[in-house]
């Protein structure tokens, strides 16, 4: 594990305990396990976006370019990860919407 040993992983574990004290740890682990959760669904989420665009294009033997699987791939996290951030700022839902509807008229009016 990142060549770490048994001695390492107690010591770093020590510090943590130290450092935040017994009472923030199972905070700390739950927020933790809900990250890797979250990362998770990510990354399934874009497998099966993938194999799906492979269908729809008909080649599931073929190799997709990394490129456009990365940049899709990067735009889609950032995308679930704003909207994660937006839905828990309050009011923050309308501000998104009256842009969206500001940007539609823009070009309509340009």
């Amino acid at each position: 594990m990142f060549g770490l040993g048994v001695a390492e992983i107690i010591i770093i574990a020590l510090i943590i305990l130290f450092i935040f004290g017994a009472k923030r740890l199972p905070d700390i682990g739950s927020g933790l396990g809900q990250t890797v959760r979250e990362i998770g669904k990510i990354k399934k989420d874009l497998t099966n976006d993938k194999k799906s665009e492979q269908k729809a294009e008909g080649n599931t033997n073929a190799e997709p370019e990394t490129s456009s699987v990365e940049g899709k791939a990067i735009d889609s996290i950032q995308n679930k990860v704003s909207n994660k951030v937006l839905g828990q700022i309050p009011g923050m839902k309308q501000v998104k919407d009256i842009k969206a509807k500001a940007d539609k008229i823009k070009k309509i009016v340009s």
